[in-house]
């Protein structure tokens, strides 16, 4: 194999000297930047994949390495760009020059990797409960989430900025005289941020719940500084102001510790004294002994005499406040209400109108 490496090498050396020295430069630079490009695809290939499984189990630090995945990638090519500058026959100026866009690019893809580690809000949060042993609401996931990228975006501009020469104190007190200015601006944008703090102060909702306001209905997908965005149950994506939701009642179905079931119930007036009290009783009873249906409120009564039969009153609360297990519970106790009713003989009251006409209506017998 060095044998092999060493005939390559003699060749290329012959080959080099009947250039001149400007094109054995470029040649050579050339050269290294192409041996970066194949170390880059072992590092994609082998390196990169080796690291992975090393690190299988350990669900935070694969995270890392996915998150710099690609800013490495780059970072491998950048370096094979500046050390095949750096063979040219460059003069001074334009060194510094290649020497500070180096620098500049190893910041970006260093902000990079930490951007997509902070999009990432699992392993950020799952360290701050196991060293402060707190419980953090999900709705502060995504804004603290994006004030930190924010952060490291606004830092690494600063690094950037100086790395220049530019001098950052003129740029900040630049930034100071126009405050005023952008305030006034970004009226509407400022309410949005302090409704967004407003909700996480209040939490009257968090990711996934679903809630409804005056203006929507949904559930809630996603939280930031201008806005949060409901995914109505027809799927269309909405996105209200924050200031919007911290004026407006906001109601929370996915906080319900029960689910409310209410109707009444007509039979006809025919059905005897002792045929209604065994229905009550047994519907009663049915419901007091059903697993879907919460024990603490159950009302089954008798509760008067309507236009066209007796009304029985139904008010209970089941279990569960999923949606579809709520219709299933339903309608499994309405069969339930049937078959008892049925068994006790009793007729129920149909939904029917009466017509009276002013004058007589005369037949045509012709």
């Amino acid at each position: 194999m060095l044998e092999t490496l060493y005939t390559y090498m003699g060749h290329l050396e012959i080959f080099l000297s009947f250039l001149p020295p400007t094109l054995q430069n470029i040649f050579i630079a050339f050269l290294i930047f192409l041996i970066f490009l194949f170390l880059r695809k072992v590092f994609v290939r082998y390196l990169f994949k080796m690291l992975l499984s090393l690190f299988e189990n350990a669900k935070n630090i694969e995270k890392m390495l996915l998150a710099f995945e690609v800013p490495l990638q780059l970072l491998i090519v950048f370096i094979g760009i500046f050390f095949a500058l750096g063979y040219l026959p460059l003069d001074t100026q334009k060194q510094l020059f290649i020497s500070r866009l180096f620098r500049s690019s190893i910041i970006i893809l260093i902000t990079w990797g930490l951007y997509n580690l902070q999009d990432d809000q699992s392993i950020l949060f799952e360290k701050m409960r196991k060293r402060f042993n707190v419980q953090i609401d999900q709705i502060i996931f995504p804004l603290f989430s994006r004030f930190l990228q924010i952060g490291t975006i606004l830092i690494a501009l600063t690094i950037i900025i100086q790395e220049w020469g530019y001098n950052i104190n003129g740029l900040i007190a630049g930034f100071g005289l126009g405050g005023l200015a952008i305030a006034m601006a970004a009226q509407e944008s400022l309410a949005n941020i302090f409704g967004g703090i407003v909700i996480i102060l209040d939490k009257p909702f968090s990711l996934e719940d679903w809630i409804r306001t005056p203006s929507v209905e949904g559930i809630v997908e996603d939280i930031n500084f201008r806005s949060t965005k409901i995914r109505t149950f027809d799927q269309a994506l909405v996105t209200v102001p924050n200031s919007t939701l911290a004026q407006e009642a906001v109601t929370n179905w996915s906080k319900m510790g029960k689910r409310q079931i209410s109707f009444n119930l007509k039979i006809g007036f025919k059905t005897t004294r002792d045929q209604l009290e065994n229905c009550v009783k047994s519907i009663r009873s049915m419901l007091e002994n059903h697993p879907d249906v919460h024990k603490e409120t159950i009302f089954i009564n008798f509760d008067g005499f309507g236009d066209r039969g007796f009304e029985l009153f139904f008010y209970f609360f089941t279990i569960t406040t999923v949606w579809g297990e709520f219709l299933e519970v339903k309608e499994d106790i309405n069969f339930r209400i049937m078959e008892i009713i049925e068994k006790e003989g009793i007729r129920y009251v149909l939904p029917s109108r009466s017509i009276y006409f002013e004058k007589p209506v005369h037949r045509d017998n012709s």
